[in-house]
């Protein structure tokens, strides 16, 4: 098993504001983390690079593979790290004015045990690639997908709205925050792809299905990529692959 990542700041924005670290522990344990900032000129990119460090910092204290953790343990441990993450960001911005409202999306990946999990909290995403079908595994934090949610609108309509980059949930803009845990299995032959929204609003899933099966894993971010940016790059994007 092993992991890729990408970042590229598209054809529009000024700075790149994703921040993604990627590490393989060994052959059969691998991690993700890929942030999205939001929040003024340099908010966003504080954001972002400083949760995805409080991750990271917390990643490295954990004791793989000498001491075998359980599913139980690798939730609380992913949680309270994404949560470590959200106090470090809000208060960051609790002292400067200038960071005020400054948030990020989060997407914390391990795959240990033949299992894939995921703490999650916005709206960059998580597929799981199995049996030639991409199925997102995380659901968007967002205005459109409460929409969804309420029946409001479908899936489809969702995907096109204009409203589709207001989130509802973030790190680093409360004192707390909510975070999604998802646990499934990893089977032979999977893959596993998180990406900021960069790359999700520009290009759709039938696309990624095609690239990530069709490539081995450093080509395939690297075309996810460039896809992107030839669709007009008008957001950062961040791609991760685990193969």
């Amino acid at each position: 098993m092993n992991i890729f990542g990408k970042s590229d700041i598209g054809l529009v924005r000024q700075t790149n504001q994703d921040s993604f670290s990627v590490g393989k522990i060994n052959d059969d344990i691998v991690w993700a983390v890929v942030c999205d900032g939001m929040g003024g000129a340099s908010g966003g990119n504080v954001a972002s690079s400083e949760a995805a460090k409080a991750i990271i910092e917390r990643i490295k204290t954990l004791d793989i593979p000498e001491n075998i953790i359980s599913n139980e343990e690798l939730s609380s441990f992913m949680t309270d790290a994404v949560k470590h993450a959200n106090t470090t960001v809000f208060e960051m911005a609790q002292n400067n004015v200038e960071l005020s409202g400054m948030g990020t999306t989060c997407e914390f990946v391990f795959v240990i045990n033949h299992r894939v999990h995921v703490a999650h909290v916005g709206d960059s995403r998580t597929y799981l690639i199995r049996n030639n079908r991409i199925i997102q595994i995380t659901e968007d934090h967002s205005f459109v997908q409460e929409m969804v949610r309420q029946g409001q609108i479908t899936q489809e309509e969702a995907e096109k709205h204009p409203n589709k980059n207001i989130i509802t949930r973030a790190v680093g803009v409360g004192a707390d925050v909510d975070v999604d845990y998802i646990e499934t299995e990893f089977e032979q032959g999977d893959k596993i792809l998180t990406c900021t929204d960069g790359l999700s609003n520009m290009v759709s899933a039938a696309e990624m299905l095609s690239i990530i099966t069709e490539n081995d894993g450093k080509t395939a971010v690297g075309k996810l990529v460039e896809r992107a940016v030839s669709e007009g790059g008008y957001d950062n994007i961040t791609v991760t692959a685990i193969y």
